[in-house]
């Protein structure tokens, strides 16, 4: 029997190893005028301006961390997004890793649309597929992702989402929630999605690039949601500086 289970383990591994990983992160740019949230100095709270937004182009931002200061990612390309909610799309490529990472940058006056994506592609739904003529392929993002991750304002603390959910997926995604109490509030929408929550919060929190690339290399390595788990709780408290103890207590992974 273990001879058995060791040639089928050595069978999976060969037909994944080299695959084409792919991740997601919807954006809900940070927006002072059409988010319920306490006021950023305008700079960087202008929803409908990417470059400064404390989301995306500020120094935290996933635009602006990932491509500057996380070292084992480049970006690869800007793409032009025919989906006119999306202020900018960026693909990045890790550098020693067969992964892609495609980000988007919500306005964010449509918080609810970017959500209602996320929770779409949580389900299987909302396909995208991104040519890469560099080397003649096609990678697949959203409900086709491997990985996705929402970043920005808890939107489903002031409004509601309609989604009708498939009943049965062909692949359960795993997901990230960067939000504030993103466990309670996303709970039902995740479950009715079959998704599988590998980080997401317990209480208020700046949802910044740091914890998400965190995230996402105990996610390259296999790692458990505990130990995902862990990582986004050391990078937290590197930054934010609130104590190992607090930032522990901020993320779990789960139900």
């Amino acid at each position: 029997m273990k001879t058995i289970s060791a040639i089928i383990f050595l069978l999976l591994s060969i037909i994944t190893f080299g695959q084409t990983k792919t991740i997601h992160v919807f954006v809900a740019l940070c927006d002072n005028v059409n988010q319920g949230i306490v006021p950023v100095p305008e700079r960087i709270g202008n929803g409908q301006d990417p470059k400064n937004n404390l989301y995306w182009g500020a120094g935290y931002g996933v635009k602006t961390f990932f491509k500057v200061k996380a070292k084992d990612w480049k970006l690869v390309k800007s793409i032009p997004s025919k989906n006119t909610n999306i202020l900018e799309r960026l693909l990045f490529k890790h550098t020693t890793k067969d992964v892609y990472l495609l980000a988007d940058a919500y306005d964010g006056a449509k918080i609810k649309t970017s959500i209602e994506d996320f929770l779409k592609s949580s389900n299987g739904q909302f396909p995208i597929s991104i040519p890469i003529q560099e080397n003649d392929t096609t990678l697949h993002f959203g409900g086709d992702s491997d990985l996705l991750a929402y970043v920005g304002h808890d939107g489903l603390m002031d409004f509601d989402v309609t989604i009708e959910y498939r009943e049965s997926v062909n692949k359960v995604k795993d997901v990230i929630i960067l939000a504030c109490y993103s466990k309670s509030f996303f709970s039902p929408e995740i479950q009715k999605a079959k998704a599988n929550p590998i980080l997401w919060t317990t209480h208020l929190m700046a949802p910044e690039a740091y914890t998400l690339k965190a995230a996402i290399d105990g996610w390259i390595r296999n790692e458990s949601g505990r130990q995902i788990d862990e990582r986004a709780a050391q990078s937290y408290n590197k930054y934010q500086k609130c104590g190992i103890k607090g930032a522990r207590n901020l993320f779990t992974t789960g139900f």
